[in-house]
């Protein structure tokens, strides 16, 4: 809870100051995903249309290189946690998702902003989001009986049949706290850093709050990338065929 509210660039919007920050912003996000993905498309295209085009990369680091570059990472982390074939079906799940929480994050270190990312009805949105995602593909994978396998853990077997009931009622419980935790760890995360930048920008307003803008970068990458790696574990477990 911060104890006064702060000036918001969203607030001089006419027709949006009355409504809640974390939506406006995370709309205002959403808006700048659409524009920037229309502007690489636009791009790419005109640069296929050039003869060699694509076959010799930029020798600088642009912006849609950078994007290019993230995009690779991203890729080569869900191939590595998923394996090459789930990784082709998922990718576009999971990019557009760090994609998204990362730049939420990431808007907090604007001045006159306030990351989406800080308030809990947005995070747990997300959580709650992932748990139908991979629940729904667990299903699309194996059937309905063969998901609801999976929340007896490996007790099917002769010797441990009976430990199924506890197993199931564990399992259960592990899943509803999922997306809680999945949200709980981003809002923490965020609200936190965006409460310490604030609190040394008032105590030291020149110079010192640059180092923990940066800081802030950083720490908006790695919610981001732990909310989109465990995803990725999710997916994998849902929908992994038992032997």
């Amino acid at each position: 809870m911060h104890e006064q509210e702060s000036f918001n660039w969203i607030n001089l919007i006419p027709g949006v100051e009355h409504l809640p920050n974390h939506v406006v912003h995370a709309a205002l996000v959403a808006g700048l995903m659409i524009i920037t993905m229309g502007l690489a498309r636009f791009s790419l295209n005109r640069e296929l249309k050039k003869e060699h085009a694509g076959i010799i990369p930029p020798a600088t680091l642009t912006y849609r290189n950078f994007f290019e570059i993230l995009a690779e990472k991203l890729y080569g982390l869900c191939e590595q946690v998923m394996g090459p074939h789930e990784a082709k079906i998922f990718y576009p799940f999971i990019g557009t998702l760090f994609c998204f929480i990362f730049f939420a994050n990431l808007i907090g270190a604007i001045p006159g902003f306030t990351p989406p990312t800080e308030n809990l009805n947005t995070t747990l949105a997300f959580g709650a989001f992932v748990f139908l995602y991979y629940n729904i593909q667990g299903i699309i994978a194996q059937g309905p009986l063969g998901h609801i396998k999976h929340f007896f853990g490996p007790t099917l077997s002769w010797s441990l049949c009976w430990l199924a009931p506890l197993m199931f009622v564990i399992e259960i419980v592990s899943h509803v706290f999922r997306p809680v935790s999945l949200g709980l760890r981003l809002r923490g995360n965020i609200m936190g850093d965006h409460v310490v930048h604030g609190v040394f920008s008032n105590l030291v307003p020149i110079g010192l709050p640059v180092i923990f803008l940066g800081l802030g970068v950083f720490v908006a990458f790695i919610q981001a990338f732990v909310f989109s790696l465990m995803t990725m574990v999710y997916i994998s477990l849902s929908t992994a065929q038992d032997h």
